[in-house]
């Protein structure tokens, strides 16, 4: 009798026993978090934990801690981040203290904690309602309804589940970080190039025109606004790479 409670932990049967294996929320919604227990998991979590508890019938009967490390490349994607002008924003189910450790060493002011995953896509929405557009980077089930509410959706391409995998729309396939930033740049420096080459190759066509009609126009102008328009374009695409 095996069971995923979403944003809390998981459930199952063991020789005829119920067991319940989750996060502080979930010991809360069981009713078996005493005074007792509430002030070793406040004092774990304080000091940058996650606490998972293993609760039985009768009560808690284990408490794991556990710490995420952070990755060389996060402090170096946050920064690049930075100087694109994005502002990141850290959206986690772990509690806020964690949430808030972790991002002190990224450098993220706005760090937010206990997000159920319901709460991280209206987080998302009101981010878009003050930002305008929002990119949202996931990797597990709890962040595929906010990965859908985001403009765009990054998800982790070797370490993400299926589901952030097929509800992102870009994936990251070496799982690093520091992509993000390369994408928006690249993204950036593409329209711009865009932008270029359809000023080009309409300017072209309207200087062409106006010497049509005053009758200064030949054939190897013609030739230019044609075949030479498409070729300055492409020329100036390639520089992409």
């Amino acid at each position: 009798d095996f069971g995923v409670l979403n944003g809390r932990g998981v459930k199952g049967v063991i020789d005829g026993q119920l067991w319940h294996l989750g996060n502080h929320r979930l010991v809360e919604e069981l009713g078996l978090c005493s005074p007792a227990l509430e002030a070793r998991l406040s004092l774990l979590e304080n000091a940058g934990k996650t606490v998972i508890v293993l609760c039985a019938a009768r009560g808690p009967v284990a408490i794991f801690a556990v710490a995420d490390t952070v990755r060389p490349e996060s402090i170096a994607a946050v920064t690049a981040l930075k100087a694109l002008n994005v502002v990141p924003v850290m959206l986690t189910g772990d509690n806020p203290a964690t949430a808030k450790s972790i991002a002190a060493q990224l450098g993220i002011q706005d760090a937010r904690g206990n997000l159920m995953p319901e709460d991280k896509q209206v987080a998302v929405a009101e981010l878009k309602r003050r930002f305008g557009t929002v990119g949202m980077v996931g990797d597990g089930v709890n962040d595929a309804p906010a990965l859908a509410q985001a403009d765009i959706g990054f998800a982790m391409g070797a370490a993400g589940t299926a589901t952030a995998l097929e509800t992102a729309d870009v994936a990251i396939m070496d799982d690093d970080p520091r992509k993000i930033a390369d994408f928006i740049s690249l993204s950036r420096r593409c329209a711009s190039v865009l932008k270029q080459n359809i000023g080009l190759a309409l300017g072209i066509k309207v200087v062409f025109l106006a010497l049509a009609l005053s009758g200064h126009a030949t054939l190897w102008m013609a030739v230019f606004a044609d075949m030479g328009a498409s070729l300055l374009v492409v020329f100036n695409g390639l520089r992409l790479l």
